[in-house]
């Protein structure tokens, strides 16, 4: 189907100052290196997925996802040097940001095809990847590339009669869907016109062979963050997760970073997706009642002595509801949106302190209704810095007048890296080889890169609600990729 009030995209062929030349130059490194890749687990399902059928919401242990053993192939590492990552934009002032919708041409060198949901329940997502995506196309697209947009509807069905167009017209690289069954649905037309996929889905079962997904993942953001939490010193992990696929697919990750982090896994806990029953679940995952009957027993045994020492102790013992600590002092809360926040008040209610125990978090966290939840300040989540995004926003913002979704970097680094390789290579720009570099991209959400498997890697923070709204940088990302020498270098 192709999109009413969406025509073919291309630049204007005047002269942009601001426009990047296709060199390879990365700023010089003030933190550290992620470390060279290694063959990573396809868990299922997708972020993405929010239904599944009830479970049973009792304290249990999560099934084990056993680890693909690490690649030990390269033994020895080089770092990117100087010169040698690829930076997709700099972002323009907003005053400068025109995009022509031109009519469709047959004398364009490249044509992709970007394949969004703008029509139905996620319209308003789509516009927004669509809005992001025509600002990388004037930062970084010349008059030789073409980006046509398609409407999916959300469903698997547009999204192949979109693909279905858009390889009639000759694309020769797709970009997006965003749902996982969008993604499945349009990949064996794809792979049968020999053209790669740039997806903007987290689900890692749809990746590989031609499909290159884009979004965060959660094991990604599972090992980061408990990683950072262990070299902090906490030691003992909890997760309270909500009782659909994605829920269940995060306790597993999170059990596994835990234990090769030298950590212990605690205990797991889920609540069901509409937090009907959040209550009681986390009343169970606190240990609520054996810590209260601690606490009236000993107020009873203390009353019952005369003695000066008793009397001090029972006073100490007033205002409290509980006695003991919890069997964790790590928390975490892979979830967001509204029933997320009903919950989170329930975890100081049964004494689950925030003081003793530290709350961690998703990108799913990175919305101002959860940011702005009292309960979790002092929290930490995984993302992109502020600042690594805040030239993007600010000028989405002033181009636009709106705020932009989280996922919107997604569509601009996607067009942006689609540009940029085919001002390099034209239409052989689009292999494996190409999209698959292991030194990796520079784009508004900081470093990323593919594996040849398709699987996504990015540089990310660890960030702190320092207040209502307020956040900071408690472990900045790293600013290059590391490079086996196994690896090609693609020089």
């Amino acid at each position: 189907m192709f999109v009413a009030g969406y025509p073919a995209l291309r630049m204007r062929t005047r002269p942009l100052a601001f426009l990047i030349a296709l060199s390879f130059v990365l700023a010089a490194c003030q933190s550290g290196s992620l470390p060279p890749r290694s063959a990573e687990d396809k868990t299922s399902p997708a972020a993405e997925q929010t239904s599944a059928a009830q479970e049973d919401t009792a304290i249990v242990e999560p099934p084990v996802v056993e680890s693909v053993p690490e690649d030990g192939a390269a033994a020895q590492e080089q770092t990117v040097a100087q010169g040698e990552q690829l930076v997709l934009a700099e972002l323009p002032d907003a005053a400068e940001a025109e995009i022509e919708q031109a009519p469709l041409a047959d004398s364009a060198d490249v044509r992709v095809g970007l394949l969004l949901p703008l029509s139905g329940p996620l319209a308003r997502e789509g516009a927004a990847l669509l809005d992001a995506a025509q600002l990388a196309l004037f930062d970084v697209a010349d008059e030789h590339f073409t980006l046509e947009p398609r409407d999916t509807g959300g469903t698997a069905q547009g999204a192949v009669q979109a693909v279905e167009g858009l390889l009639t017209a000759g694309a020769t690289l797709l970009l997006g869907p965003l749902l996982s069954e969008e993604v499945s649905a349009v990949t064996p037309k794809a792979r049968a016109a020999g053209v790669n996929i740039v997806a903007f889905s987290t689900d890692t079962e749809v990746a590989g062979d031609g499909v290159y997904l884009l979004g965060h993942t959660s094991r990604q953001q599972i090992e980061r963050l408990v990683g950072f939490a262990r070299e902090s010193g906490l030691t003992r992990f909890a997760v309270l997760a909500p009782s659909n696929p994605y829920g269940r697919a995060v306790a597993g990750q999170t059990r596994q970073a835990v234990r090769a982090a030298g950590g212990e896994f605690a205990r797991v806990a889920f609540y069901a997706p509409d937090a009907s029953d959040a209550d009681e679940v986390v009343r169970s995952l606190a240990d609520y009642d054996r810590r209260h009957g601690a606490l009236v027993a000993q107020r009873k045994a203390l009353s019952q002595r005369d003695d000066e020492i008793s009397k001090r102790a029972l006073r100490r013992l007033e205002g409290l509801d509980t006695l003991g600590e919890v069997a964790f002092d790590a928390l975490l809360l892979p979830d967001g949106g509204e029933s997320f926040r009903q919950v989170v008040p329930l975890l100081p209610y049964y004494d689950i302190d925030p003081l003793k125990v530290r709350f961690l978090g998703t990108g799913l966290w990175d919305n101002p209704e959860t940011l702005a939840e009292p309960t979790l300040i002092g929290g930490w989540y995984v993302g992109p810095p502020p600042e690594t995004r805040a030239g993007f926003i600010r000028r989405f913002e002033n181009t636009y007048g709106y705020t932009p979704h989280r996922i919107a970097t997604l569509a601009y680094d996607a067009t942006a890296l689609a540009a940029a390789l085919a001002r390099r290579a034209g239409r052989a720009a689009f292999g494996a080889e190409e999209l698959a570099s292991p030194r990796g991209f520079l784009g508004a959400g900081g470093i990323f890169r593919f594996s040849a498997d398709g699987l996504p890697e990015r540089g990310l923070a660890v960030l702190k609600i320092a207040g209502r709204n307020d956040v900071t940088v408690v472990s900045p990302p790293p600013e290059r990729f590391v490079v086996s020498k196994a690896e090609p270098s693609g020089e």
